[in-house]
């Protein structure tokens, strides 16, 4: 069993000490890459200065996306990282810290 899945089964962590926070550490950067991510697609969408946009910036009032935007934005998303996006779901999300957190529960 490789290490992660050994970390990933909360079973074991009493048995390896370090591994909860190995676990988090590695979820912590892949939130940081995802965001990362995110932000190289939104600038395709709409003209904003990359370094400007933060987790808690709003789609429509902060970047100055329309509906049309997000949602051609949203099917992009499920293209790049290939997942399915509900459009109830989509419609609640109003901002890109939200929207790394949607995408993460996906995968």
């Amino acid at each position: 069993m490789e290490k992660n899945q050994i970390c990933k089964d909360f079973g074991t962590v009493r048995e390896r000490p370090g591994c909860t926070e190995n676990f988090y550490n590695e979820k912590r950067e892949r939130g940081k890459e995802m965001l990362e991510e995110l932000k190289d697609i939104i600038c395709e969408y709409v003209e904003v200065d990359r370094n400007a946009i933060s987790e808690d910036s709003r789609f429509v009032e902060d970047l100055g996306f329309t509906s049309y935007d997000f949602m051609s934005m949203v099917g992009e998303l499920e293209e790049t990282f290939d997942i399915e996006v509900e459009e109830r779901e989509a419609a609640e999300i109003v901002t890109v810290g939200q929207a790394a957190a949607y995408i993460e529960s996906l995968q």
